[in-house]
């Protein structure tokens, strides 16, 4: 079999950390692959004017699998002031180039994983009957629409004459913003498709008749988001009713959903939204299982094969500056493992998530988010591990 070559993509601040200690458990799993490094972030920007640059894209074009750390990303008016004095007042405008590849190749399947790691100190618990301490046992994958909604980057500040006219022409406009000077709007737009909520429902059907949830939840907001949640909704029926009858279709808003995740989070399998409203369940959920230290999460075009896996959390740029890296890396190799999942090699998968496992439910070995520290230099003088120590006993147990 040919050797695999795949994509890293360090990105900013502890991206580069937790990737190279990910790649360190791989090479000990026995996966044999060649990594090539790619060009992404916030460097990229300040001296090119652009985060995403076109060699990075026709590496991932070629090779089709990447490995994605962090980035950094600030507001349009932050980035504009740290680029490079001859690239400033070129119009340039940041965007953030994580969604620029989700677009760019079509990645509109996201799927992020929460499940509870026995023993892990920052699980989730909660008062039960008789003052009994109660701690459930956490398993729901989010499927979230990758490409669309408020995420897919159509929108204006001042808008220009055709979409403040086509605006006006709604009555619900004309009564509540027809009197607000057209430079003080602006508008983001939460456009929907047929095709790719259809195709992101399906994923997430497909899922759970391929590992035994016995339900999909739909977690919009069709009561007040008529269009695009209830065509979600009205799809999701549809497709549970012809396709999927032995799957049950559970339906709740975004706000009661949030409510439930500290009262039943147990009751729930697999949950699918559209992008806005998947990123904020999918890091509700996270909290539950220790924090985005614990948070995978894979995202891939079926067409075409490509997939990008990366940690959800961000390059926390402060600690990066540590002479030590403290950071949990377990999210960046779990990231890793749904991408041997995606590309058949699920039995070296299956090796390092028991490697994980058996680390965290020993309790010997703990970084500083499991040991509920601060951030600090001197947590490791205080006993927690470093990030190359928590890879180094995840590659003993692999060993």
């Amino acid at each position: 079999m040919a050797k695999r070559t795949i994509v890293a993509m360090p990105g900013d601040g502890i991206g580069k950390v937790v990737l190279n200690e990910t790649i360190r458990v791989l090479d000990a799993a026995g996966f044999d692959a060649e990594y090539v490094n790619a060009d992404i972030g916030w460097e990229f920007w300040c001296k090119e004017g652009n985060p995403l640059p076109e060699r990075t894209l026709k590496l991932l074009k070629e090779h089709k699998i990447g490995l994605f750390g962090a980035i950094t990303s600030k507001p349009k008016d932050a980035a504009a002031e740290e680029l490079a004095p001859e690239l400033q007042d070129k119009g340039l405008i940041y965007s953030s180039p994580i969604v620029g590849l989700r677009q760019h190749f079509g990645l509109d399947i996201c799927m992020r994983p929460c499940k509870t790691y026995k023993g892990n100190p920052l699980n989730f618990i909660r008062r039960g009957a008789g003052d009994t301490i109660e701690e459930p046992e956490v398993d729901v994958v989010i499927f979230r629409q990758n490409t669309e909604g408020l995420y897919g980057g159509v929108e204006w500040s001042d808008p220009p004459d055709q979409v403040y006219e086509a605006l006006m022409t709604h009555p619900k406009f004309l009564k509540n913003f027809g009197s607000t000077p057209r430079e003080e709007i602006s508008v983001s737009t939460r456009i929907f498709t047929k095709k790719y909520t259809e195709r992101i429902l399906r994923a997430a059907f497909e899922h759970a008749k391929q590992y035994g949830y016995k339900s999909v939840t739909v977690c919009e907001k069709p009561n007040v988001i008529r269009e695009t949640s209830g065509m979600m909704y009205k799809m999701a029926k549809d497709i549970q009713k012809s396709d999927y009858p032995e799957i049950q279709l559970w339906n709740t808003n975004i706000d009661a959903q949030m409510m439930w995740l500290t009262k039943n989070p147990e009751d729930y399998g697999v949950i699918v939204a559209g992008n806005m409203f998947g990123d904020i369940v999918s890091d509700g959920f996270a909290g539950l299982i220790g924090g985005l230290g614990f948070a995978c999460s894979a995202q891939f075009n079926p067409d075409s094969g490509i997939g990008v896996f990366e940690p959800t959390h961000g390059s926390a740029p402060k600690y990066a500056d540590y002479d030590v890296s403290i950071v949990n890396p377990v999210a960046m190799i779990e990231s890793a493992c749904m991408m041997l999942d995606f590309i058949n090699q699920q039995e070296i998968a299956a090796k390092i998530r028991k490697a994980v496992a058996e680390v965290i439910a020993e309790g010997k070995v703990r970084t500083y988010d499991m040991m509920k520290m601060s951030g600090r230099p001197d947590v490791i003088e205080k006993g927690a591990a470093s990030t190359q120590q928590m890879a180094d006993a995840i590659i003993e147990r692999i060993k």
